[in-house]
């Protein structure tokens, strides 16, 4: 199928991203990707432009890779408009997600060091300079204090939540469409295929721990579950809907 007009105007959007972002280097990260609601390097456009960021040559191409595959087949079936709100609404719920749950670890373990003496704004006021206090690691254990300043001063980058909506939209419309992909040598239907990535992803994101290898590369599992369940509640309202003034097409 031939690339669509919406999804042919996101590739260049990601990819235009992508190389200034190789010339700017840091800075641009610093500015458009999304950090911690509480980092002083937040601002609230970075809930939009962190969608257009990737982490490297890899991570772009499979995400724009899939948006070609399977975004052209929905906008396809869809008008433009209708595609680029479905688009934005699944990145949208899965930096939600993906903040939520960062959020509330990071508030957890905060409790337990300001139950030790230290004030909220102390705590964040030296997170926010780039440092920590060693007392910390003594009221945190290693995997509590790892991800107490993760959750913090990492940042999500990229379109895979969106893109993970699009791919739940697409087995929603066509759930026995085979898919033929690079790494599995038989065809897989999209309704066996779409569930069995979530649920690999709801275990990495609860282990904490990347596909690729042991320990933690950064891949942010909830933001792609965010994104998912924010495409499948929006394809059940629209299915549900679909006789009223909120057409299915």
């Amino acid at each position: 199928m031939n690339v669509t007009p919406t999804v042919k105007q996101l590739l260049i959007i990601n990819i235009l991203f992508f190389i200034g972002t190789q010339i700017v280097g840091e800075p641009a990260y610093k500015f458009l990707a999304m950090f911690f609601p509480e980092n002083n390097d937040f601002y609230g456009w970075q809930v939009i432009t962190h969608m257009f960021m990737h982490g490297g040559l890899m991570h772009i191409f499979f995400n724009m890779f899939a948006l070609y595959s399977f975004g052209s087949a929905l906008e396809h079936f869809w008008d433009g408009k209708k595609f680029l709100f479905f688009y934005i609404s699944c990145g949208l719920g899965a930096a939600a997600l993906h903040t939520g749950i960062n959020y509330y670890f990071f508030n957890e373990y905060l409790d337990l060091i300001t139950g030790h003496g230290f004030t909220k704004q102390e705590v964040l006021n030296l997170l926010n300079q780039g440092q920590i206090n060693t007392q910390w690691q003594e009221i945190l254990s290693p995997s509590q204090f790892q991800d107490f300043i993760s959750s913090f001063t990492g940042v999500m980058v990229g379109a895979s939540g969106a893109i993970y909506g699009v791919v739940v939209a697409f087995a929603y419309m066509f759930p026995n469409a085979e898919l033929a992909l690079m790494f599995i040598p038989v065809p897989i239907k999209a309704k066996y295929f779409v569930p069995g990535i979530l649920a690999i992803d709801l275990f990495l994101g609860l282990k904490g721990q990347s596909i690729f290898g042991a320990g933690s590369t950064g891949i942010a599992h909830f933001a792609h579950l965010g994104g998912a369940i924010t495409g499948f509640l929006m394809m059940w309202f629209w299915k549900k809907n679909q006789f009223n003034d909120n057409r299915w097409n």
